[in-house]
């Protein structure tokens, strides 16, 4: 079974454009770099709905299975990029769910 990992962002309110673009782009690279991730999405919100709470961007990221998902969460190179994203961040949301 493969595991999707929905990540929800809400960066700071005074977090650049050109840093938030940055952040997507290093995230987008993990595919290339971490074994087990199939697909990799990503976009910023522009649902017109006003139910967002505030969140800015959205990834997905498809995982062979759940042993890969569970072997990113500890990756040394998925921490790097945790701890050079979470200056930037208010809040995130991880959900993650079977397909």
């Amino acid at each position: 079974m493969k595991i999707r990992h929905l990540v929800l962002l809400r960066f700071k309110q005074d977090t650049p454009a050109s840093e938030q673009a940055r952040c997507m782009r290093d995230f987008a690279k993990l595919a290339d770099l971490i074994e087990g991730i199939v697909d990799f999405e990503h976009g910023a919100n522009s649902s017109p709905e006003g139910l967002d709470k505030g969140y800015t961007h959205a990834a997905i990221v498809t995982f062979a299975g759940p042993a890969f998902r569970d072997a990113y969460l500890d990756h040394a190179t998925h921490l790097a990029f945790v701890a050079r994203l979470k200056p930037w961040l208010d809040e995130v949301l991880v959900f993650d769910y079977g397909i």
